[in-house]
């Protein structure tokens, strides 16, 4: 199985102390198998230039986290998958961020599962795959 991480999970493992149990099973997934989106990129990048640590930041984005992982962008095929979730999200009543929804359909769009610990927020998104890895670390 292939993962897509969302800006949680990405998080937490930026963090000066990580759940272990969760950095443990990390290493336990091939590189290849390792995604995350340009829209969690950009999340990351937004926290850091809030962020007092700013430099401290900016260097784990672009030195530990880019180059370990394969960078999907937010691009016209998933752009379709997002208009369509988004929709329905509407028509639910239940609507999410936009970035939420651009990192979901980038998942649903590669087939890849999601990683977060945000399941109660990602599980009403039809076609979403949510993998419980950050959640039962806790």
């Amino acid at each position: 199985m292939a993962y897509l991480f969302g800006t949680d999970a990405v998080s937490e493992l930026l963090r000066a102390k990580p759940i272990g149990a969760f950095v443990d099973w990390i290493r336990s997934i091939s590189r290849e198998d390792q995604f995350v989106s340009a829209t969690t990129i950009g999340e990351l990048y937004h926290g850091a230039f809030r962020s007092p640590a700013r430099d401290r930041h900016l260097v784990n984005i672009e030195s530990r986290l880019i180059p370990s992982v394969t960078v999907l962008p937010f691009d016209v095929a998933v752009a379709k998958v997002f208009g369509r979730v988004r929709a329905k999200l509407h028509e639910a009543g239940t609507p999410l961020d936009d970035a939420d929804v651009q990192i979901a359909s980038t998942a649903i769009y590669h087939e890849l599962e999601l990683v977060t610990g945000n399941l109660k927020h990602f599980n009403r998104i039809p076609g979403l795959t949510l993998c419980t890895a950050l959640r039962d670390a806790r």
